[in-house]
């Protein structure tokens, strides 16, 4: 059989990710965002401290030169009970820190979620589901639905 002009298309077949867990980033840090009111910045350098448990002030301000220059980051963060004193200076040994319980439950949080945890979508664990929610929140949180539609149907 000819076809003017169009070909039919061979049948093929698509390889699917080995890894996709990135695909709902924007959506989780988004939530992330508005649930605990963490900044972009205050979040990625969480991520980064997570793995390094204990650190010292100069490891943390080299990291954050990577970063928006904020001089009360370090101070904001400690204010706020994101990290917290581990060790404290002790003649030559430097103050030492690390993550507070509550950021390492927010992070192992994250990561749950990008593992393919379900969001929550009640306005009672989900801010993005308030009566009062933003336009933005509720554009995020059709997103939410989305992403846990997909993942029910996984």
């Amino acid at each position: 059989m000819k076809f003017k002009g169009v070909y039919p298309r061979k049948n093929t077949t698509r390889k699917l990710p080995d890894h996709d867990f990135l695909k709902y980033w924007r959506v989780i840090r988004y939530w992330v965002k508005v649930k605990y009111e963490l900044g972009t910045p205050e979040l990625e350098m969480l991520l980064f401290l997570y793995s390094e448990q204990i650190f010292n002030k100069s490891q943390f301000k080299e990291y954050e030169q990577i970063m928006s220059w904020d001089i009360c980051r370090f101070r904001k963060l400690l204010n706020e009970e994101w990290i917290h004193v581990w060790r404290k200076k002790n003649g030559n040994e430097t103050t030492l820190y690390e993550l507070t319980y509550k950021a390492k439950r927010v992070i192992n949080t994250i990561y749950k979620k990008l593992n393919g945890e379900e969001l929550a979508e009640t306005a009672i664990s989900n801010p993005l589901f308030r009566n009062d929610a933003s336009y933005m929140d509720k554009v995020y949180r059709n997103m939410v639905k989305e992403m846990n539609k997909e993942i029910k149907e996984l």
